[in-house]
């Protein structure tokens, strides 16, 4: 139950009991009860900012494409020539499992992403010991429709429904427009719009025609591409708006079965798609200036808007919305 509180110095601002369950607290009293109790208390968001996170997916059932490195997973680079690795542990599918989902991601496969999988188990385990049963990883070519088809059903033959769809995997290579190989659009194009609209219609199609009770989440990675234009991006910021637009529409389309449909727009992430680009200090520097928080972001500041987004009691009420996780980058370019 929700109390307003009355308290002039907090007018406005609506406040959980501390007894809540999706807080994960057991105080019988409430928030109100302390104001004003003692002036040399902490203020009262910090004893919320200091609590640990419930966990807030726990049963569900995810399903990422593109779920082994960058967004969808960590960010995972050698530097220089040593076997040193820079890991960050928060992206999607860790947080997802960290919040207590079961999780299903997809990848290109071969011999190359053979060490990314182990040192990916590594990490599931590293959560949780059991966490293993509640992991799988089912290889494919996204840009191909089976492939989304084929994932979507290995997700439910594994877990027995799905609840949490996120469309991640894309590719980008900066290119001269004039310069552009039509091999090079048709990749970008069938990779990233056109194998994420028909894993998008697969995911969609369990959701609302198959398991009981329908519904779910579905969340497009776009990106603030779709709302700017960029020189060398000619053939990748036309398929990130199409993922912005995809979303919106989808959200028209799905909402009957209960069905929400959103998307992220990351600004410039570190990711193994731009590490080469931003090994030049001179780029960086450039870069971090035009972003009011003053640094590039990370695969996981995507992951808390992704449990958002995935969690039906805090996004019940959220569809066809575009969530900007850009530090400013946008608004500042206005």
């Amino acid at each position: 139950m929700q109390v307003t509180s009355k308290s002039p110095e907090l007018p406005h601002v609506h406040l959980l009991p501390l007894s809540s369950p999706t807080l994960g607290l057991t105080s019988s009293r409430n928030p109100e009860d302390f104001i004003g109790e003692n002036e040399n208390r902490p203020p009262l968001h910090f004893a919320f900012a200091t609590m640990a996170f419930p966990q807030l997916l726990v049963g569900k059932v995810a399903a990422i494409t593109g779920g082994l490195t960058g967004i969808g997973r960590v960010c995972q680079r050698s530097i220089g020539s040593s076997n040193e690795r820079r890991l960050t542990k928060q992206a999607i599918a860790l947080d997802y499992i960290r919040h207590g989902a079961k999780v299903s991601i997809s990848h290109l496969g071969g011999e190359k992403e053979t060490a990314l999988l182990e040192a990916l188990r590594n990490d599931v385990k590293d959560i949780e010991a059991e966490a293993l049963a509640r992991f799988i990883t089912v290889s494919g070519d996204i840009s191909q429709p089976e492939t989304g088809r084929n994932f979507v059903a290995k997700t439910v033959e594994t877990f027995g429904r799905l609840d949490v769809f996120v469309s991640n995997a894309g590719v980008c290579q900066f290119a001269e427009f004039l310069e552009l190989e039509p091999s090079l659009l048709n990749h970008t194009v069938s990779t990233n719009l056109s194998g994420a609209f028909f894993a998008t219609q697969a995911a969609a199609r369990q959701m609302a025609q198959v398991q009981s009770p329908p519904g779910g989440s579905i969340i497009g990675v776009s990106s603030i591409s779709a709302l700017v234009g960029g020189a060398q991006q000619t053939h990748y910021t036309p398929t990130k708006a199409g993922i912005l637009s995809l979303m919106q529409s989808c959200a028209c389309a799905l909402g009957k079965y209960g069905i929400r449909c959103n998307a992220l727009l990351p600004g410039t992430i570190r990711t193994q798609l731009n590490e080469e680009d931003m090994k030049d200090p001179v780029k960086r520097e450039y870069m971090e200036g035009r972003i009011p928080l003053g640094r590039l972001g990370q695969p996981k500041d995507l992951a808390g808007p992704a449990v958002f987004l995935a969690c039906e009691e805090l996004s019940s009420y959220v569809t066809g919305a575009q969530l900007l996780v850009d530090g400013g980058l946008f608004v500042n370019l206005q």
